[in-house]
């Protein structure tokens, strides 16, 4: 291992969550993209939204919209999720220099966490537990051809006030570099199939329709759900101070559709926000 990144964070994924064996997770992430057939978006990508549950469940989804990605080149790429465990912190960074799958090294932009937390304040955390930010390297190093150094953020504040606080420091924090934004979340959780579907078209809808403020809407009305709509909120505000303008969605499906059991599911969509192309 480089000794650049000598403090590399512990994985409490590997061999759980996703395969523990390079051949074995290319193997996997390669039969999911091959599986995807999105509809690429009419303009430049600024940022995308995937889920993050275990890869068997949640892949197949994800891989539609990290396809879209292949013939990107991002220096950054900026994950925004929520935390699924308690700290004494609005929002946390990675305290370690890297993070590492089966795949390799990723760096932490230290740099740019530094710029970013001299906006809003960011509170270091070792060891952490977090599925939702690591989850997503994996197909972020099999299809992004180039090396890229990552700017990790957790959010424990569920307050609005901090998501577009947050949306906009990172949107400053990243202008002018060639940058990738990415929110981590899931949709709802442990409903029955057909209210879960109904449930997370409603979340959907204002994810398509590029409106933070509805998410965090539909959320606080009870009529849809997502587990890091402050995540998708932010990076809605921050992909839309980086020049985005529109968004879509790319695929759903709910854990059922992997596991046969509709009895409670958990949602997973995917979709990208872009600035159309100049005519």
């Amino acid at each position: 291992m480089p000794t650049a990144y000598a403090d590399v964070r512990p994985s409490p994924l590997v061999g759980r969550w996703y395969p523990a064996t390079r051949q074995a997770l290319t193997d996997m992430l390669d039969r999911f993209l091959e599986a995807a057939h999105p509809t690429p978006p009419p303009g430049e990508i600024i940022g995308l939204m995937v889920p993050h549950a275990g890869l068997i469940y949640s892949g197949p989804v994800a891989a539609y919209a990290f396809k879209l990605i292949e013939d990107m080149t991002p220096e950054v790429v900026a994950i925004l999720c929520p935390s699924h465990h308690p700290y004494p912190a609005p929002l946390l960074t990675t305290g370690h220099d890297a993070y590492e799958t089966p795949l390799g090294v990723v760096p932490v932009d230290r740099a740019a966490v530094n710029a970013l937390n001299a906006r809003i304040p960011l509170q270091p955390v070792r060891h952490d537990p977090e599925h939702a930010l690591e989850i997503e390297l994996p197909f972020l190093q099999h299809v992004l051809k180039q090396p890229f150094a990552l700017l990790p953020v957790m959010i424990v504040d569920q307050s609005p006030e901090t998501a577009e606080r947050l949306g906009h420091a990172l949107a400053q924090t990243l202008q002018g570099r060639n940058a990738l934004l990415i929110a981590s979340s899931d949709l709802s959780h442990y409903y029955p199939d057909h209210v879960a579907r109904q449930l997370d078209h409603n979340m959907l809808a204002r994810v398509a329709a590029f409106d933070p403020e509805g998410v965090l809407e539909v959320e606080a009305q009870g009529k849809g759900f997502a587990c890091g709509r402050m995540a998708i909120a932010a990076v809605m505000w921050a992909a839309r101070d980086l020049g985005a303008d529109s968004a879509s969605i790319v695929h759903y499906a709910t854990s059922g559709d992997t596991s046969g059991d509709y009895t409670q599911v958990v949602g997973y969509g995917a979709g990208v926000f872009y600035r159309h192309r100049q005519a």
